[in-house]
């Protein structure tokens, strides 16, 4: 239950003057219809409305508070355009206030002729002569004081005025309330941060541009409360996952040895480092959450299947849960060779599975004659059972929630986790993502991995890159031809991949082309992918359906078109497509012009480095952390206040903080434990309280 204290900050902002049924639509849409909602909206700027003896002199634009003499009021004609005109004197000048659809009587009233009135708004010049049009402010000169010296500009919507917003914020202010210091009172003191109630009144008084800084001391307190609170909620998810695991996963090192003898390689340091790691978590009583961090390439199924095969050495079961269809058949296909090495029943489920078919599989896998399970999100499905699983494997996390990881882990009484991405996270993100898990990291690449060259070619010059695949196909060379990422919809994407298809399809001869794309049926994707990984197609083109695990090892040219259109870190993972096999292998990155400086300076970093951490921090500092890992599918929690690229060193001290919160307090009993509950009440995260029920 939320906390009495609460209550006043989650009253629905109609409780406040002048906010009826119909205006709250308006701040649902800029923020939200609770009080608590309009307190953390960020000013995005402030507009300084000191008085000033006169307009003489003011730029275009800019922002005036003048004392002056009302004169004559010229109204429109009838059925004409023109403005409504009031004629005023300040000290130094004459000029016009401007009215547009104006309401005269109403106009009359406010700013009568003959008296003094104190306005503020925008200065424009219009054919020599200065104007004001539709001040923000008009006050008696004994009630100028009303008119704030520093107003703060926030995000509106059409219909929701800035004077309004301002006025409602007021009004919510004064139900903000002092609430129990949540925070360590040494950091707080260290930090020199403000408390709470400050924090919050502060945000709202800017007065320089320094106070909309993330570094200002107001921002920087609301922004650690925001961090320590979601890294808290994932401590205790963590703490609840680990909970109830008892009986530890050692294996006896047999069927690891099979797979390492059948190999033609021998693991690096890092993916022999992140094994132990792995061994040495599931061999304690507490349950495994493990994140493993690996570059393309870098070999992290290797390190999974060897965690795989120590649950099964144990006596139990692993299973193998990939975001699409194509990848968990791809891992199946990989693995099985490596699992009849060992002795290993590997077995695949997807949604394609049906009838009596699956029922035998299913059957098998609940007796524990299936060892490994690969398949989709289909294994979260209530049917499928196992007899004893260890371990789950989540790969490629940032397409899945949290909840689905839990779900799948209570899958079995004890089972480890173990999330895998082949996507570099800058270090910041990780924590926001990842922040329950322990992680291990694969930065060395195996032997025999081929260097990418990659080249920016303009899009001017297709007809020269297509000449040359033609080339390069002749010679029995496999290619793939990305298309480019028009706009967040799928249907927009699909039209340009199945126009470029048509066209390479008819310069090269449509059977040595192949389509893929995300809303093809699985059966069509699988005989497109068939053709193109035995040879019968030449060329695959695709939408970023292929950006993640595809694995054709003689696919040596990677055309990328619209790169500019791209992330550095999902270019990244579509470069890492080839290179694969023994021989040199190109990437094309073509570019539509003029360039953004910024868009050239990515493209430029890709074309240097083939470093994924580096290209993550890259992306992070040039794009901005919503577009990273794209915010839709990765799951990053929307922060109101932090600001991710800059206050990065919060939530590092956040983990910290909130790891040793719970060793000293797990259910937050003390008196700081109880005020941290009030923290999580105010930030929504109600889910962690009721991990601490579940405690």
């Amino acid at each position: 239950m939320r906390p009495d204290v609460l209550f006043p900050l989650f009253a629905d902002l109609t409780t406040l003057p002048g906010v009826g049924p119909k205006n709250v639509k308006l701040f649902e849409k800029v923020t939200g219809s609770r009080i608590r909602d309009l307190l953390f909206l960020a000013p995005t700027a402030f507009i300084d409305r000191s008085p000033r003896a006169s307009v003489q002199g003011a730029s275009e634009g800019s922002v005036v508070t003048v004392a002056v003499d009302i004169g004559a009021h010229h109204a429109s004609p009838r059925g004409s355009n023109r403005p409504y005109r009031i004629a005023v004197s300040d000290a130094e000048i004459d000029f016009h206030l401007i009215f547009f659809h104006a309401q005269a009587d109403y106009l009359r009233r406010i700013l009568p002729s003959g008296q003094r009135r104190v306005i503020s708004g925008k200065v424009e010049h219009f054919d020599g002569v200065v104007q004001m049009p539709h001040p923000d402010h008009v006050v008696p000169v004994e009630e100028a004081d009303s008119i704030p010296l520093v107003e703060p500009v926030y995000p509106l919507t059409a219909g929701l005025s800035l004077r309004v917003l301002g006025r409602t914020l007021r009004a919510a202010l004064d139900t903000a309330i002092d609430l129990p210091e949540w925070q360590d009172v040494a950091f707080v003191q260290r930090e020199k941060l403000p408390s709470w109630k400050a924090a919050i009144e502060a945000l709202h008084a800017p007065n320089s541009p320094k106070d909309l800084e993330p570094a200002a001391p107001a921002r920087r307190r609301l922004a650690y409360d925001e961090l320590l609170s979601h890294q808290l909620a994932l401590a205790l998810a963590r703490a609840s996952m680990k909970r109830g695991k008892g009986a530890p996963t050692t294996g006896d090192g047999r069927l690891r040895k099979r797979v390492l003898d059948h190999l033609p390689y021998k693991p690096t340091g890092a993916q022999q480092r992140s094994i132990g790691e792995i061994e040495a978590d599931m061999g304690d009583g507490l349950r495994m959450m493990r994140l493993l961090q690996g570059d393309v390439g870098s070999g992290k199924t290797l390190v999974a299947l060897m965690a795989m095969l120590t649950a099964v050495e144990a006596g139990g079961q692993a299973a193998l849960m990939a975001p699409t269809e194509i990848l968990a058949r791809q891992h199946a296909d990989g693995l099985r060779d490596l699992a009849e090495a060992a002795g290993v029943t590997l077995e695949i489920v997807t949604g394609r599975d049906k009838g009596r078919a699956r029922e035998e599989k299913l059957e098998r896998l609940a007796s524990g004659e299936v060892d490994i399970l690969v398949g989709t999100h289909a294994l979260f499905q209530k049917d499928i059972g196992f007899r004893d699983l260890r371990l789950a494997v989540v790969d490629e996390q940032h397409r899945f929630g949290v909840t689905q990881r839990m779900a799948l882990a209570d899958k079995g009484a004890s089972t480890d986790v173990l999330v895998m991405t082949a996507t570099p996270i800058p270090r910041t993100l990780a924590l926001v993502s990842y922040g329950d898990m322990d992680v291990s990291i694969l930065d060395e690449k195996p032997p025999g991995r081929q260097p990418i060259e990659t080249r920016l070619v303009a899009i001017d010059r297709i007809d020269e890159v297509i000449d040359g695949i033609s080339r390069r196909l002749d010679a029995g060379a496999r290619c793939y031809w990305v298309c480019p990422l028009v706009e967040e919809s799928e249907v927009v994407d699909l039209a340009a991949a199945e126009e470029r298809y048509r066209a390479l399809a008819a310069v090269l001869g449509p059977e040595r082309v192949a389509l893929v794309h995300g809303r093809m049926s699985p059966t069509e994707k699988d005989e497109a992918m068939a053709r193109f990984v035995e040879g019968r197609a030449q060329l695959l083109i695709a939408t970023t359906v292929i950006e993640v695990g595809v694995n054709v090892p003689e696919a040596t040219l990677m055309v990328i078109e619209r790169a500019e259109r791209f992330g550095l870190a999902q270019l990244h993972q579509l470069r890492g497509r080839v290179g694969r096999g023994d021989k040199a292998s190109h990437c094309l990155l073509l570019y539509g012009g003029p360039l953004s400086e910024q868009g050239r300076a990515r493209l430029q970093i890709m074309r240097e480095s083939d470093d994924g951490f580096r290209l993550a921090e890259e992306d992070l500092r040039l794009r901005g952390a919503g577009d990273v890992l794209g915010v839709k599918q990765s799951g990053l929690p929307d922060f109101m206040i932090a600001d991710l690229e800059s206050q990065g060193d919060l939530m590092k001290i956040a983990q910290d903080d909130a790891r040793l919160i719970l060793n000293q307090d797990p259910q937050l009993e003390s008196e700081r434990g109880q005020a941290l509950r009030v923290l999580l009440y105010l930030m929504e995260r109600d889910e962690a309280i009721k991990f601490l029920a579940a405690g």
